[in-house]
């Protein structure tokens, strides 16, 4: 089949939602797919006159230096195609067999796109109510005639209450790029990590504040964020480390013992992941994108959104009770092996197949 994929921007920075794609990108041109993955400066179908220069701008200097490409956090298969385009108008958009929309802004292109771009489908990820007023137009495209595809099933459960159907297909994970080079049991139970995101709804405040608190108690705890925008505020007791490499990014894993997610609305928390996949327990908040691979008590402990101090006490349990912290890590690294990449593309592929009778 002829694939396309359409991304909401350039690749440069690490985002999660980007890494699935090419995930699915690099699985189905090894399957012997034709596969094309856009990418595009101006994403709004209504961008304001006045931010065109801006936009033609970025356009040129991406398509010159090739900055669009996730070259430096992630390595893309050469049978896949990327491209670079202007906007995400049909005219810019390769005759396919399959058109595949991956954010809201993107699905309001291609639920348009004449029948000779393929069969149109949308990857939902999140329900995207950040960034933008008008909530009435992210609603539109979940209602759009589009197949839907939803990788966590508290999305499935929008999908249904809306009357829509959808297939669910859980996120596979990098067992190549992850995975335990340090004993369990042999961490320094108060060394913790946490992803740090500026955005409010991810919630690093309560992480940060838990850390803090933390601290103030336990004098020789260690604190190790990571994150893509350059350093915030923070002690200089806590570690920072910006975009680092899948293989840094494995070794702080693995010299942490207890790694928090606190954000308050996630389609499905990655970092958690790779957390579990390299032996650090963790500690999430109770929402729909931990539960699809969190249990609280079997695998990992859940606290409610937006409470610092919930997760500074179940962190301060973990650390008193080292049995428990290695059960859960053990449980943990266990529990995520089943989310692999080839179940999640074969569940992909058969997908695309029933709807395109390809």
């Amino acid at each position: 089949m002829r694939i396309t994929f359409v991304l909401p921007g350039h690749g440069k920075t690490p985002v999660g939602g980007f890494k699935v794609v090419y995930e699915y990108a690099n699985c189905l041109a090894r399957r012997d797919h034709k596969v094309t993955v856009v990418h595009a400066a101006l994403l709004d179908k209504y961008t304001a006159p006045l931010d065109y220069p801006k936009k033609v701008a970025r356009f040129v200097q991406r398509s010159l230096d090739k900055s669009y490409q996730p070259k430096t956090w992630f390595s893309i298969d050469p049978r896949v195609m990327l491209l670079w385009r202007p906007s995400l108008n049909a005219k810019f958009i390769p005759d396919s067999d399959v058109v595949i929309a991956t954010a809201w802004q993107t699905a309001e292109w291609v639920q348009d796109y004449p029948g000779k771009k393929g069969e149109k489908f949308y990857l939902i990820q999140h329900w995207e109510n950040w960034g933008h007023n008008d909530v009435s137009r992210l609603e539109q495209t979940w209602r759009a005639p589009l197949h839907k595809i939803v990788i966590a099933r508290w999305l499935k459960d929008i999908a249904d209450s809306m009357g829509e159907e959808s297939d669910y297909i859980p996120n596979g994970l990098d067992f190549d790029s992850f995975g335990i080079d340090h004993d369990i049991k042999l961490r320094n139970p108060y060394h913790i990590m946490m992803l740090y995101h500026p955005l409010s709804w991810k919630g690093s405040r309560y992480g940060v504040e838990a850390v803090i608190s933390l601290k103030n108690e336990f004098p020789c705890l260690v604190g190790t964020l990571f994150g893509t925008t350059r350093r915030p505020t923070l002690p200089p007791w806590i570690e920072y480390y910006r975009l680092p490499s899948p293989l840094l990014l494995r070794k702080l894993y693995n010299r942490a013992a207890i790694f928090l997610a606190p954000s308050l609305s996630e389609g499905w928390g990655l970092p958690a992941c790779e957390a579990m996949m390299c032996g650090t327990a963790v500690v999430a908040t109770d929402i729909g994108g931990h539960r699809e691979f969190l249990e609280h008590g079997h695998n990992g402990l859940f606290v409610p959104p937006a409470d610092s101090s919930g997760l500074a006490a179940a962190v301060r349990t973990l650390i008193a009770d080292q049995r428990l912290r290695s059960d859960l890590a053990r449980a943990g690294y266990e529990s995520i092996k089943k989310f692999t990449w080839r179940r999640a593309c074969d569940s992909f592929e058969l997908v695309l197949r029933k709807y395109t009778n390809a």
